[in-house]
C-alpha cells in the first residue's frame, strides 16, 4: 500500500515540480535559443486538423522561401517573412481521413496518418492536466482506450517574459499505450462528443499546474484592469535584464538575496565548520530567528551501508512553511510552495550511494511557527526495501537570509508559473491562430483566494483568447470548481463559493459560453478529486446541446426567479428538464437571513418547478443561498441527473470582495 500512497501523493506534486526550480544550485539560467523548425511541432503524424474553416500552418525557413501544402486535393502556399516565419492557411479536405499533408520548401516534409475534424483547446491548471492514468479506475480506462479517432497534443509547460515562438509536444491517437497520458477531463469530452457526432476529435491541452487565469492572459487585455500594474511592472523589469524566466517572483528573490545560492551550500564537499547545530524540526530558533521571516539553510550527513537496497528511495518530509528546496549529494530533488501538502520526493537511481551521502534543504519561513510542520516521524528517508531512516534530531544550520525589514520579501511565495502574461506568452500565444472550435476551461482554484475579482478577470481573458485566434466568439465552456476541504456544519461565507459564482456570471454573460456544474463531485481531503469522467462529460453536454444542435440536457435547475412570501421565500427555476429531484432524503444546504444578514439553515421543500424556503429562526426572510460552502451537500437535480449549482439571492460583501494580492 505504501508504494500506492506514494504513487497518488507523486501524481498530484508532479504537476507542479517541471516548473519548480533548477536542476543547479546557482539557478536557472536562460537557455539558448533553439533554432525554430521548418514546421512548428504542433503540426505532426496524427494531428486533428479542423473542419469546415481554413486551417493555419506555420513554421520557420529562409527569408523569401516559398512554402507549399498539399493535402488532399486541396494546395496552397505562401512566401516566409523577414522574421523567417511562414503561414499557409489551406482548407482542409473532407471530414475524416487519414491524410497525408506534404509540406515543401527549402525542406520537404510529410505528415502522416492526418485526420479532419474538431479541434477543442483544453485549458487551466492541474485538474485539466492530470491525466487519465490518476482519475478514477485509470489503470481500467487505461486499458480499454482504444479510440483511434481521438487524438491529443499536450503543451510542455514554459513561462516566457516575452514573446516566444516555439513550443514542445507531439500528437499521439488514444489506445492503451498512449492514453495513460492524456488528460482525464479531456479524454471524457471527447469520448462522449464523438460518440455522438462520429467524427474525429483532437484535443490540445494547454495547462499547467497551479497557475492563476492572469497567467493566461495577456498584458494588453489585463492592463485596462488596473489590478495587476505592481506584477506587470516587474515583470517588465525582469524581461529588460533578460532575467531568467522562471514564471515566478520568489526564485528571483532567492538569486537576489540567498547567499547560499552564490556559496553552492549544497555542494557535498561544503566546509561546515562555521555551521550551528539545530534540531530538526525546528532549527530558526537556533539561527536566532525563531519567529521572523528567514532563509535557512541545513545539511545532515547520512551513511549507508552497501549493497543499497534495489529500488527506489524516497525522501519525506511532512508539510514545510512556506517553501523547501531539496539536494542530495549536490543534486537537486525537488522544491515546493505548496505548504499544505506533505513533501513526497522520488530519488532517481543512482543518486544515493553506499557511504557518505549529504543531504542539504533550504527553508524559507514567512510565519512564526513556519519551517517543518510535519511530526517527527514524517520526516524520513525510505530506501527501496522500504525501510526507513529517520531524520528527525542534529542537523548543521546557518542563516542564508534574514528577512526582518527592511529586507524585501517576494511579491508572491509559489514558485510554479503564476505571474500575469508568463503562460499567455510561453504556451497559448504560440499556437495561435491554430483552427480550433472551441476551448474548455477547467481552472479557478488558484484564483478562489480573489473569488470576486474573478468575474472581472475570466471574461477578459476569455476575450483575449478570442482575439488572440481571431475566429469569432467561438464556444468557451467552464468547469464550476468542485467539493473541496472539510463541509462545515453551519452556513458560511466562502471563498470558494464566490469563486463559483463568479464562473456562474461569466458563462451567463459572455456569449456562447456554457458552465458545466460539479458540485457532486469532487474529495473533500484531495484538491485533484479523482471523479474526472463527470466533469468531462458534462462539458460534452453543453457541446452537444449548445455547440452539435443536440437535443440534450446540459444544466442542472438554475435560478430564474425569487418570490418573497409571509414567512418564507420561494425560488423559481429554469432547466427543470422532468421536474426538480432531491437527491437524498431531504433537501439541504438551503439557508437563509432575514435583515440582519444572520444565516441559519432553512427548510426547503419542492413545489413543481419551485422551492420554498423557510426556517423558524427568520419569521421575516429576504435572502436565501444555496450549497454556499467549498463542500455543500449537494441536493437539488433536475430528472435529467444534473445537479444545481451554488446560488444566493442577496448581493452582500462576500469574504473575497476587495482581496488584491499585490
Amino acid at each position: 500500500m505504501i508504494f500506492k500512497f506514494i504513487r497518488l501523493v507523486v501524481a498530484a506534486t508532479s504537476i507542479l515540480l517541471p516548473l519548480n526550480g533548477s536542476s543547479s544550485i546557482q539557478g536557472a539560467p536562460e537557455s539558448a535559443a533553439k533554432p525554430l523548425p521548418f514546421v512548428s511541432p504542433l503540426f505532426g503524424d496524427n494531428m486533428v486538423m479542423q473542419r469546415g474553416k481554413a486551417n493555419a500552418l506555420w513554421g520557420w525557413s529562409e527569408p523569401g522561401d516559398h512554402v507549399q501544402i498539399k493535402i488532399g486535393e486541396q494546395t496552397a502556399s505562401a512566401v516566409a517573412g523577414a522574421d523567417r516565419r511562414w503561414q499557409v492557411n489551406i482548407q482542409p479536405p473532407p471530414t475524416g481521413g487519414p491524410y497525408i499533408i506534404k509540406i515543401t520548401g527549402r525542406e520537404t516534409v510529410e505528415l502522416h496518418n492526418v485526420l479532419v475534424g474538431d479541434v477543442w483547446l483544453c485549458g487551466g491548471q492541474s485538474n485539466m492536466q492530470l491525466t487519465l492514468q490518476f482519475a478514477r479506475n485509470g489503470a481500467e480506462e487505461v486499458k480499454a482506450a482504444a479510440y483511434p479517432d481521438i487524438r491529443f497534443f499536450s503543451v510542455a509547460g514554459h513561462p516566457a517574459y516575452r514573446h516566444s515562438e516555439a513550443i514542445e509536444g507531439t500528437w499521439k491517437a488514444v489506445s492503451p499505450e498512449t492514453a495513460d497520458r492524456i488528460s482525464a477531463v479531456g479524454y471524457y469530452f471527447a469520448r462522449k462528443v464523438q460518440h455522438e457526432i462520429h467524427v474525429p476529435i483532437g484535443l490540445v491541452v494547454d495547462a499547467l499546474g497551479g497557475t492563476p487565469a492572469e497567467a493566461w492572459t495577456s498584458a494588453d487585455a489585463l492592463g485596462p484592469l488596473h489590478d495587476f500594474n505592481v506584477p506587470l511592472a516587474e515583470l517588465r523589469r525582469l524581461a529588460a535584464e533578460r532575467a531568467p524566466e522562471y514564471g515566478n517572483y520568489v526564485m528571483h528573490w532567492y538569486d537576489e538575496y540567498d547567499i547560499g545560492i552564490k556559496g553552492n551550500w549544497a555542494a557535498p564537499e561544503l566546509d561546515e565548520t562555521s555551521w550551528k547545530s539545530v534540531e530538526i524540526p525546528g532549527g530558526f530558533s537556533e539561527l536566532g530567528v525563531p519567529e521572523t521571516p528567514a532563509v535557512a539553510w541545513f545539511r545532515k550527513e547520512i551513511v549507508l551501508p552497501g549493497p543499497l537496497p534495489e529500488g527506489r528511495a524516497v525522501l519525506f518530509l511532512g508539510s514545510v512553511e512556506r517553501m523547501d528546496t531539496v539536494y542530495v549529494n549536490g543534486k537537486f530533488v525537488g522544491a515546493s510552495a505548496w505548504v499544505e501538502n506533505p513533501r513526497v520526493y522520488p530519488l532517481s537511481e543512482g543518486l544515493l550511494k553506499p557511504g557518505r551521502n549529504i543531504l542539504a534543504i533550504r527553508v524559507l519561513k514567512t510565519k512564526p511557527d513556519g519551517g517543518f510542520l510535519g511530526k517527527p516521524t514524517e520526516l524520513r528517508l525510505m530506501l527501496g526495501n522500504t525501510s526507513s531512516i529517520p531524520l528527525t534530531g542534529k542537523w548543521k544550520g546557518k542563516l542564508s537570509v534574514d528577512a526582518r525589514p527592511p529586507q524585501p520579501l517576494p511579491i508572491a511565495y509559489e514558485n510554479w508559473p503564476v505571474m500575469p502574461t508568463v503562460l499567455y506568452e510561453g504556451m497559448l500565444a504560440p499556437i495561435a491562430p491554430l483552427s480550433i472550435t472551441g476551448a474548455l476551461w477547467y481552472q479557478g482554484e488558484q484564483n478562489s483566494e480573489r473569488g470576486y475579482q474573478y468575474r472581472r478577470i475570466l471574461p477578459t481573458m476569455i476575450a483575449d483568447w478570442r482575439r488572440l485566434f481571431g475566429q469569432g466568439d467561438f464556444p468557451f465552456y467552464i468547469v464550476s470548481l468542485p467539493a473541496f476541504k472539510p463541509r462545515s456544519a453551519t452556513p458560511v461565507d466562502d471563498a470558494w463559493a464566490e469563486t463559483r459564482e463568479s464562473q456562474a456570471l461569466t458563462a451567463a454573460g459572455v456569449s456562447n459560453s456554457c458552465l458545466a456544474v460539479t458540485i457532486d463531485t469532487g474529495d473533500p481531503d484531495n484538491i485533484h478529486s479523482q471523479d474526472k469522467q463527470p466533469v468531462g462529460e458534462r462539458l460534452a453536454l453543453c457541446a452537444l446541446a449548445q455547440h452539435y444542435g443536440e437535443n440534450v440536457a446540459y444544466a442542472g435547475p438554475t435560478l430564474l426567479s425569487v418570490e418573497r412570501l409571509p414567512g418564507s421565500v420561494r425560488l423559481h427555476f429554469a432547466n427543470a428538464d422532468g421536474g426538480l429531484v432531491v437527491k437524498g432524503t431531504k433537501l439541504e444546504e438551503f439557508a437563509i437571513a432575514g435583515e440582519d444578514r444572520k444565516w441559519y439553515w432553512a427548510d426547503a421543500y419542492i413545489e413543481d418547478d419551485t422551492v420554498r424556503v423557510s426556517s423558524p429562526s427568520v419569521p421575516n426572510p429576504k435572502e436565501v443561498r444555496y450549497a454556499w460552502q467549498s463542500n455543500p451537500a449537494a441536493t437539488l437535480f433536475n430528472a435529467a441527473g444534473l445537479p444545481a449549482g451554488p446560488f444566493r439571492t442577496d448581493t452582500w460583501p462576500g469574504i473575497t470582495e476587495g482581496q488584491r494580492p499585490y
